[in-house]
């Protein structure tokens, strides 16, 4: 018995490596700062400024008032003094009424009095003791003079002088009272502890009502962001939360956003689902037959793949123009683009004779290329099954660009207008074409929430097409 070949060795399979994928990852935004930082600093720097004004304003005020009434009452005792001056025996100033402040009395009190005269002997009260005030005779002050004094080196003085002349005196005689400025500089200095502490207090309270008023302010921002949070988790489809009416309008394009981009993806995934169903049934055909090796496989492939590629080109076309769409700045000269596809479509039908008519500066809200692929089909097809003679008229119509293509061909029947826009229907079997062009027109057209339909032509007695498309403002 021969021995059995050796079975052939071959090469161990190693199992497939899954190679798992990896997210991209998220790209941090770039940020220019914090909102509610800005807003409180400006709050912060204005409530600052403010109050330094207001608080300097009434420092000025408070601190005139107290140093006016402070001369006001040296004023007084000045105006009695010299209501009650005379001039005795020997010619020296005596007064028929002593002051009644007792400080007059005590040495160096810090409130004093003195009446000099050219030449003559000053009087002074008992309180300047050894002191003298300084009286400069070079100069008449007929009117109250009120300054402040640095003569005694340990004491500031406030001095309110005056001169008058005595019944029966020579000379003119200056009165002076002058009074400590510890008293006064105690009081202004009082004063405005009380408003630096009071107006830093109300500025911290101003500071911080700003503060949460940003925080309260901005809280719907919060809460949008955690809105959108939530639908980027799947747990909410839209923002369902009531904001203010300065937020509301920000929701409401959000919304429309967010739907926008929802029923484009449900569109992809629609027009995705209708080209795999429409390619389906030819690939199971091409399959079929080559399984069984049919004889007439190539006429079949031929054929089968004509039809798989005039259901990609629709498709195509239709996914270019919703891709087109989202374009807000989308718009199109309508005659450059009618005199563009008239001369292509001229081109191919020689014998055919265009009319355009209509207005040259109207625009339409559509991207150029999707405007020439209509008319273009539209165009073509009037030139194909015409009699030879097109009309085309554009013209504004309710917030709408209106094209009616026209031409001299046999018409179509109303019941037979509708199925001509069913993807592949031809009435006219004997010419070239896919059958696609009218639903083609129909879907872009309805992209740009345009309409078209089919009618009889009064002039020509063919078929008009009306195209209506939204006007660029």
């Amino acid at each position: 018995m021969a021995d059995a070949p050796a079975p052939s060795e071959t090469p161990a399979r190693l199992p497939p490596v899954t190679v798992p994928l990896s997210m991209p990852p998220r790209t941090e935004t770039q940020t220019s700062g914090s909102l509610s930082r800005r807003m409180i600093i400006i709050a912060a720097v204005w409530i600052t400024v403010l109050l330094t004004g207001g608080a300097f304003a009434l420092d000025r005020v408070l601190t005139n008032a107290v140093t006016r009434s402070f001369d006001d009452q040296l004023e007084y005792v000045l105006t009695a003094l010299i209501a009650s001056a005379e001039i005795g025996p020997d010619k020296e100033v005596i007064f028929n009424r002593e002051p009644a402040d007792q400080r007059f009395l005590e040495a160096y009190s810090g409130l004093y009095w003195q009446v000099s005269g050219k030449n003559s002997e000053d009087f002074v009260s008992r309180s300047l003791w050894d002191r003298r005030l300084k009286y400069g005779d070079n100069h008449s002050d007929l009117r109250i003079h009120i300054y402040d004094s640095n003569q005694f080196p340990d004491e500031k003085l406030r001095v309110v002088e005056r001169d008058a002349r005595l019944p029966g005196a020579p000379v003119r005689w200056r009165f002076q009272v002058a009074a400590s400025r510890v008293a006064l500089n105690q009081q202004i200095a009082t004063l405005r502890q009380t408003l630096l502490i009071s107006f830093a207090l109300l500025a911290v309270g101003l500071i911080g009502m700003a503060g949460l008023q940003v925080y309260y302010g901005l809280s719907p921002l919060r809460k949008l962001r955690e809105e959108i949070a939530r639908m980027r988790a799947g747990e909410s489809r839209q923002i369902d939360r009531s904001m203010p009416i300065e937020v509301a309008p920000m929701v409401e394009e959000l919304n429309g956003l967010i739907e926008h981009n929802e029923r484009q993806a449900e569109e992809a995934r629609r027009h995705a689902g209708n080209l795999a169903h429409a390619l389906k049934t030819p690939l199971t055909v091409i399959m079929n037959a080559a399984t069984a090796n049919a004889q007439d496989l190539g006429p079949t492939v031929i054929r089968e793949a004509t039809t798989m590629r005039r259901q990609v080109d629709h498709h195509l076309a239709r996914a270019r123009a919703v891709g087109r769409r989202g374009n807000a700045h989308s718009r199109a000269d309508v005659w450059p683009s009618l005199e563009s596809v008239e001369r292509a479509v001229g081109r191919l039908y020689s014998h055919v004779r265009f009319d355009l008519d209509g207005p040259k500066d109207l625009k339409a809200h559509v991207e150029r290329q999707d405007l020439d692929e209509m008319l273009g089909n539209l165009i073509e097809n009037a030139a194909k099954y015409g009699g030879g003679s097109v009309f085309v008229t554009v013209k504004a119509q309710a917030g709408f660009v209106e094209f009616l293509v026209e031409d001299d061909g046999l018409g179509i029947p109303e019941s037979e207008r509708q199925r001509l826009f069913d993807r592949g229907a031809r009435l006219d079997t004997g010419k070239p074409g896919t059958g696609l062009g009218l639903a083609i027109v129909r879907d872009v057209a309805e992209i740009y929430e345009g309409t078209v339909s089919l009618e009889e032509s009064e002039d020509l007695g063919g078929l008009l097409v009306r195209l209506r498309l939204p006007a660029a403002n």
